[in-house]
């Protein structure tokens, strides 16, 4: 049996199906990134939020600008825009079928997505481009005016080929004809991600149009937001496993882990869904919850995945199997990342590092080492350069959070220590593999790479302890240098 709106009544017992009706719900929101995370996440709160009987006209329009958008918009379209989410426990798993999106514009098509945008009944538009979609200069950590796509944009608003130019455009029809502006919320794992929303809105708005501009600072919210829930692709095993466990096809089924968190700035201009009667958290200030999960959580991500993908260990949980990674992510959270770490509102910090170890052994999340290893040349900076930052700062000892770099530093050599080559994920391989072959000889030649260094790469203490580490890792191998830091 395949998903859609006229199997639901006769799917299987083994996955729940929302409780109200397709003609029950009406448009609130434009998603931008229709991708896993987004309906694990914020598609599978608002499911929720609906089958409570509440806030029915905040459903999801879909949206996006990447061809991946336009494959995965056919992929809904097949089966009824229903998705399939399965939460995994390490004791069991659980299927529900989601019905909150009622509507996809066609990302090829630009009109209907600046039409969808100007459509006054949206009053939330929310972002998941990935930590890399926002055009920060890797020189100034800010928006970066002069890339090639956003100038293209601010000359062709009625054409724009960002997400940024489309939100321009639709903010720019909704004022011209006098309809109030939506809300726009990033939902990316990115520090302040609300600030850095609005300067890439305002920014490109500006060179185009700067009395426009002036109205979307003046008028539009950007709350911040903090997002968490281990989400891993989905490929044809995944799909095949899916028709097994719950006995019909979806084209395009989540898995994700059980745990879940949102925490959001409590900032919108033009209303926002009771998200709160279903888990989320509003909240006066995110910042204290983003530096959280950044240092412990993601940067924990980064311990784990780096030693393990030089080990040649493919997935999160076997990792976690290994004493010596374990006992590494241990002794670095608690004498290097939680020391930095501000205290959290109503957060116990222990117990929080206690459910990430838990999260990361999680055997059926089937979470790969790859994954934590993606795109470091955009994740370091912000998830590892700034607890070597704090450390220097108070100056406390850093031999083991500059050996995650190390680690980085080796990984990006391509070729794991049983002599396996792998392609390196991230859009700066080649200069990443380039500068690691030369750190074999010259260790610091890898903090050249100034997008990663551009705080820490020339502190003395810190320049000393990489090219350390990195040496004793060419020298005696990645299960010696851990044996090492775990005995000092």
């Amino acid at each position: 049996m395949k998903l859609a709106l006229d199997t639901l009544d006769r799917l299987p017992e083994s996955a729940s199906r929302p409780n109200y009706g397709r003609a029950e719900l009406s448009p609130g929101i434009v998603h931008f990134g229709v991708g896993n995370f987004h309906r694990a996440h914020q598609t599978r709160y608002l499911d929720a939020l609906f089958n409570t009987g509440l806030d029915h006209d905040w459903a999801i329009v879909g949206a996006g600008v990447m061809p991946t958008d336009a494959e995965m918009r056919t992929r809904l379209l097949r089966q009824d825009l229903l998705s399939t989410v399965v939460e995994q426990a390490a004791d069991g798993a659980m299927a529900t079928v989601t019905g909150a999106m009622i509507g996809f514009a066609d990302p090829l098509d630009k009109a209907a997505t600046i039409a969808a945008l100007a459509d006054p009944h949206i009053r939330l538009v929310t972002l998941t481009v990935t930590e890399g979609g926002y055009f920060i200069s890797p020189a100034s950590g800010a928006f970066d005016p002069d890339d090639p796509a956003i100038r293209h944009d601010a000359r062709h608003l009625s054409e724009p080929a960002t997400v940024f130019g489309l939100l321009a455009a639709g903010l720019k029809r909704r004022r011209q004809a006098g309809i109030a502006p939506f809300t726009v919320l990033s939902c990316d794992n990115v520090r302040h991600n609300g600030r850095v929303a609005r300067e890439a809105v305002v920014g490109l708005a500006a060179q185009s149009d700067p009395g426009l501009a002036d109205w979307i600072d003046n008028n539009v919210a950007f709350p911040s937001s903090m997002v968490d829930r281990i989400t891993p692709a989905t490929g044809p095993a995944e799909r095949t496993r899916f028709r097994e466990m719950f006995g019909f096809d979806d084209v395009a089924p989540v898995f994700c882990e059980d745990f879940i968190q949102w925490v959001v700035e409590d900032d919108f201009c033009a209303g926002r869904p009771r998200l709160e009667e279903v888990g989320v958290q509003f909240v006066t200030d995110v910042e204290p919850f983003e530096t959280m999960k950044i240092r412990i959580l993601n940067g924990g991500h980064a311990a784990v995945g780096y030693p393990a993908g030089v080990l040649g260990i493919e997935l999160v949980d076997r990792a976690m199997e290994n004493p010596l990674i374990r006992g590494f992510l241990e002794k670095l959270e608690r004498t290097s990342i939680l020391p930095t770490v501000p205290p959290v509102p109503g957060t116990d910090l222990e117990a929080y590092l206690q459910q990430i170890f838990d999260r990361l052994s999680n055997p059926n999340v089937g979470d790969t080492v790859w994954r934590l290893c993606l795109d470091g040349s955009n994740r370091q900076p912000k998830f590892v350069e700034p607890t070597i930052a704090a450390l220097l700062n108070r100056n406390m000892p850093v031999d083991g959070i500059a050996l995650i770099s190390a680690f980085w530093c080796r990984y990006c050599y391509g070729v794991d220590e049983a002599g396996n080559t792998y392609d390196i994920p991230d859009e700066a391989a080649g200069e990443l593999q380039a500068l690691a072959q030369q750190a074999k000889d010259d260790p610091l030649a890898f903090l050249r790479f100034r997008k990663a260094y551009s705080v820490v790469g020339d502190d003395l203490r810190f320049r000393e302890a990489f090219a350390a580490n990195v040496q004793a890792i060419w020298k005696e191998g990645t299960e010696s240098v851990i044996k090492q830091y775990l005995a000092a």
